[in-house]
């Protein structure tokens, strides 16, 4: 199966990534405390559907995540960049056989001016990003060898992660 994947590597490039992974799904780590984080530390809570409390809860993510082995791990240096090749890859891998294929961007939602909090309006261009669901991107990034670290300013080098489940 791992063979198979693969070629979604080349894809993520091709979709705008700068470099993409095969990873071990129990790689993926979640926590209470990242979805803490968005509520108090980011001005998008509560302003988009696809941003907290409209997301999963990390326990509910974590049971998500059990249901799969392998996931594709999306590295780009643009905010809005990993949400896009996502979905683009989530559609590829799904027409592809892997019908269970879920996506995770990056970052809040930033389809619509004023967010329709209640049901999304573009529910085929917008996935929750995966600090929302509560999953820790800097354990998870760490643990499969990509570069991550706090940015102190602008003109630090700024890395963005999206990921993608299949089984």
């Amino acid at each position: 199966m791992v063979d198979d994947l693969a070629r979604f590597i080349d894809k993520a490039k091709e979709f705008g990534a700068l470099d993409a992974k095969l990873i071990k799904a129990d790689t993926i780590k979640t926590g209470a405390w990242v979805r803490m984080k968005c509520h108090f530390g980011c001005g998008h809570y509560n302003t988009s559907f696809s941003c907290p409390p409209h997301t999963p809860a990390p326990r509910e993510t974590q049971e998500v995540i059990d249901c799969y082995g392998t996931a594709l791990l999306v590295h780009c240096q643009q905010i809005g960049d990993p949400t896009e090749v996502v979905i683009k890859l989530e559609r590829e891998i799904f027409l592809a056989g892997y019908y269970k294929a879920l996506a995770y961007g990056a970052g809040p939602c930033r389809i619509c001016e004023e967010c329709n909090v209640q049901q999304c309006n573009h529910p085929r261009q917008s996935r929750p990003s995966m600090e929302s669901c509560g999953i820790d991107v800097y354990a998870t990034v760490r643990a499969n060898g990509f570069p991550i670290a706090v940015v102190k300013d602008r003109a630090s080098e700024q890395n963005y992660y999206g990921l993608v489940l299949i089984e």
